[in-house]
């Protein structure tokens, strides 16, 4: 009996499972051994370079400009997302029809990438897109908004966090959800205020779904590249070249598939060591409920 059960588990997960080695883990490593080559993508054959890939990276003023526009992306996206996902998070907590609004803000999650940015890149257009009109028509002159290197990468976040807010504010909302009102409840009675109970109460009891949060919101921060890609095309001047945006580049235009490996193998560093100081960090502020 035991061992039946042992097969149904197994015939159960082995979908997952297999998609997983397929679409991840055999990518992965086969990225890690091209980045050790040189190869078009085309050729049946691949010459070995050792380290010359991940040396040229090191030295391309490519990938350091498209590392430090997604450092920068991400430092204005993730507080941004996660502050404004909490906050709504705690605006619909205990209002009618909740499961509306949680449709509501959660039907941008489910959008084709191409559609929010062929929408977004009409609205912030300069001339006629809606916002400037708006703008224009209070006397207010809107910014090039995809077109001024200082905005552009504001633009992005804009999208990015309009695109992901609901997502986020789904997981929170869900945490929330789980606090025992009893907490409060006991706040209220020793006379603590709502901003206490929210300081001591809600965050405490909310931090290991912060901490999922925040995880995945750095990791998607820096894999960012639909908006890029369909609203400025890295542009202007490079101002929104981002690091997946110049593997993509250097792997499906200029078919240097050793170096995109490589660069891509060095994004999976920079997030691994990311995730493991955040891993490690996570020890002193989430807590849970015992």
């Amino acid at each position: 009996m035991q061992k039946k059960r042992r097969l149904w588990g197994w015939a159960f997960v082995a979908p997952q499972l297999i998609g997983l080695m397929v679409f991840a883990v055999i990518p992965l490593f086969m990225s890690f051994i091209i980045s050790f080559h040189t190869w078009d993508g085309i050729a049946p054959s691949m010459e070995f370079v050792g380290l010359k890939n991940y040396f040229h990276q090191m030295k391309d003023t490519d990938f350091t400009k498209s590392l430090t526009n997604t450092v920068v992306y991400s430092m204005m996206f993730i507080p941004v997302d996660m502050i404004l996902a909490l906050a709504l998070a705690l605006a619909v907590q205990k209002i009618k029809g909740k499961t509306l609004y949680r449709l509501f803000y959660f039907m941008p999650v489910v959008t084709g990438s191409v559609s929010v940015g062929v929408i977004w890149t009409w609205i912030f257009n300069g001339d006629f897109g809606l916002i400037n009109s708006a703008l224009a028509a209070i006397g207010i002159e809107g910014p090039k908004w995809l077109t001024d290197p200082n905005m552009v990468l504001v633009s992005i976040v804009i999208v990015s966090v309009w695109w992901n807010v609901g997502y986020n504010m789904v997981l929170l909302l869900a945490g929330l959800q789980n606090v025992p009102e009893v907490y409060y409840e006991a706040a209220q009675i020793d006379g603590a205020n709502k901003w206490c109970a929210f300081c001591h109460i809600t965050i405490p009891m909310l931090s290991p779904t912060l901490f999922f949060v925040l995880i995945t919101t750095i990791i998607s921060s820096f894999q960012v590249f639909d908006q890029a890609f369909v609203m400025t095309k890295g542009g202007p001047v490079k101002a929104s070249y981002t690091l997946v945006y110049h593997i993509y580049q250097n792997a499906f235009v200029d078919f240097k598939m050793g170096r995109a490996c490589a660069a891509s193998m060095l994004l999976f560093v920079i997030i691994l060591i990311i995730t493991l100081i955040q891993m490690y960090g996570s020890k002193r502020w989430v807590n849970y409920e015992q």
